[in-house]
């Protein structure tokens, strides 16, 4: 059997923010490495610096001091152009408030990413339908975001996040705006989806249910990585 590969690795990363005048150390020295085709979960209580820790992981915020790599590339000296070009290529994002563009179709939402690879349309096309099936929206590409559930919105941002084949999908507490039964479907849908293509999950989260279905769960506690029976995670 093949060794899997080391797709995300950070090396003592540190992040500060200033609030009303008071430092606060929001992620302190972690050093994290997650392999090819995880389905892992950031946990912890508000405040810990779990998304914090997934926005220096995605170059979507830079670390004060420590290294953050993406497939075997140095993301957190990146900068400009680069890094938005790695960031399209690499990353797909999965967020709390979905981030549609409501004045476009579920399709034109769905190819944006391809838009930007510069893929022909005959090809987008294919991919949207072929990824609204996946994830069970056949038949809505022409609707608007206004036009659709909120379960049915998060579907559209898997959809987009998982249609330009990136290596890591990055989740930002996606279950949180949405109701049990549907947080459940979908979670199982991107389990599904996890086995079928190998693309690597990592979630921030406090949902019970996420931490149910991760593989691998990674506790945050104050800015820091500890043990599971540190914290009381929820």
């Amino acid at each position: 059997m093949s060794e899997k590969k080391l797709i995300i690795k950070t090396e003592n990363l540190k992040k500060d923010y200033k609030e009303d005048g008071v430092i606060v150390h929001a992620i302190r020295g972690i050093d994290l490495t997650v392999e090819e085709g995880e389905f892992s979960a950031i946990v912890g209580p508000s405040g810990c610096g779990k998304t914090t820790l997934l926005n220096l992981i995605s170059g979507l915020d830079s670390p004060d001091e420590g290294k953050v790599w993406l497939s075997g590339k140095l993301i957190s000296e990146m900068s400009g152009k680069e890094l938005s070009d790695f960031r399209r290529d690499n990353i797909g994002f999965i967020f709390q408030a979905y981030n549609l563009i409501p004045v476009l179709t579920v399709e034109e939402n769905i190819e944006y990413i391809m838009l930007l690879q510069g893929i022909p349309k005959e090809e987008r096309h294919r991919r949207v339908l072929e990824i609204l099936d996946a994830v069970k929206l056949s038949g809505l590409e022409n609707r608007r975001p206004t036009q659709l559930s909120g379960g049915q919105q998060q579907r559209v941002a898997i959809a987009r996040a998982m249609v330009s084949n990136p290596k890591i999908i990055l989740a930002d507490e996606p279950t949180a705006n949405l109701d049990s039964k549907t947080g459940s479907e979908l979670l199982d849908m991107m389990a599904e989806l996890n086995e079928k293509t190998g693309m690597t999950f990592l979630f921030s989260t406090h949902d019970k249910m996420v931490m149910e279905r991760a593989k691998r769960v990674i506790v945050l506690k104050d800015g820091q990585v500890v043990d599971k029976s540190e914290i009381d995670i929820v």
